[in-house]
């Protein structure tokens, strides 16, 4: 059965298994923690200083990450 686009799009951005950081959501296709984007942007680093610490996370997957929190805080599903 093939994935929808949400699905196939929530696994481009973050996964999440046990084997990995201990379940942590984490950047897909790396061990980097979404947490970690969070806490950089919290602290006044930018997109591109964070990249420099986690080269393997992709501008698309940040864009996209803080693109689907926007349209969730405007449509009230958090």
């Amino acid at each position: 059965m093939p994935q929808s686009s949400e699905v196939m799009l929530q696994e481009f951005l973050i996964s999440r298994d046990q084997e990995v950081m201990g379940g942590t959501p984490v950047f897909a296709g790396t061990r980097v923690p979404v947490q970690a984007l969070i806490e950089e942007l919290m602290a006044g680093r930018s997109i591109h200083e964070f990249q420099e610490g986690y080269p393997r996370v992709e501008t698309e997957q940040i864009i996209e990450l803080l693109r689907r929190v926007s349209e969730m805080l405007e449509t009230a599903h958090i």
